[in-house]
This record gives C-alpha cells, structure tokens and sequence, in this order.
C-alpha cells in the first residue's frame, strides 16, 4: 500500500482498494464504492478533495444496526441516505465538512449511501424511495 509522509495509506491507494459496486435510484445510476470492515467505515470519505458526480459511497452493516455519521475530515459537504434492509430510504441528512455533529438513522439501518450534497434533493429521492443493487447483502 504506498505510504503518504506522515506514514499513512494515500488516498488514491485506499479508494482504489474498496470494491465498486452499481446502484439505481429511479433512474439514476450510482457507482459507489463499499466500506464494509470498520476500518473502512472509519475512514470513509475522510481527506477527499472531490467526488464525481453519481458516484458515492456505501457503508455496509450485516445486521439492523442504530447508525449515525458525522463529517470529522471530511472536506466534501455530503447527503447521506440511511436505508433499511429491503432497500427503502429511512431519511436523508445533509452534512457540513469537518463537523462532529451526529447525523442518525431514524431507527435501524442496514445502509448509509453518502453522496455529494444535494444529490438527492435534486434527483427528487424523497424517504420512501428506494435503492436497487443492495440485494447481495439481503439475507
């Protein structure tokens, strides 16, 4: 793994290490990459200057689980979907960079789908819709 100065992974390095998967809302098709282990899920988007445009980032849970995010190093504002297990949108929070405030699932969540911020509200992508491609994770 290359090594930044400071002794850590570089970012290119670690995103191009997590598995891209496709997702559909509605229309529209997401390329996000998957946080599965907590490490990843830790890390999550931290330090990225950009994100494309329909691309993300998943966080994946294997069992129902009371979620909450914030944006500590994180220098892209973002929108995150906490999804149920049967793919249906719970609620939509947007997030400001390099904040500790706690953004929550309302209730238990399978999935968080971060995206840049507005993402959802532009695409009309309202609770109750939902996400396509998650079907590998249903038990």
């Amino acid at each position: 793994m290359a090594q930044s100065s400071l002794g850590q992974p570089s970012l290119g390095q670690f995103a191009r290490e997590l598995p891209v998967v496709e997702l559909s809302a509605g229309m529209y098709l997401i390329k996000a990459e998957v946080a599965s282990t907590e490490e990843q899920q830790r890390r999550g988007l931290m330090h990225r200057r950009s994100m494309g445009q329909n691309e993300g980032m998943l966080f994946v849970y294997p069992v129902p689980v009371g979620l909450c995010m914030w944006m500590k190093n994180t220098n892209i504002p973002l929108s995150v979907a906490f999804i149920d297990g049967s793919g249906k949108i719970v609620n939509i929070e947007d997030m400001q960079p390099h904040t500790t405030t706690n953004h929550c699932g309302k209730g238990s969540v399978r999935f968080a789908l971060e995206m840049n911020r507005g993402w959802f509200r532009d695409k009309n992508i309202l609770p109750g819709s939902r996400i396509s491609g998650l079907e590998r994770w249903r038990k």
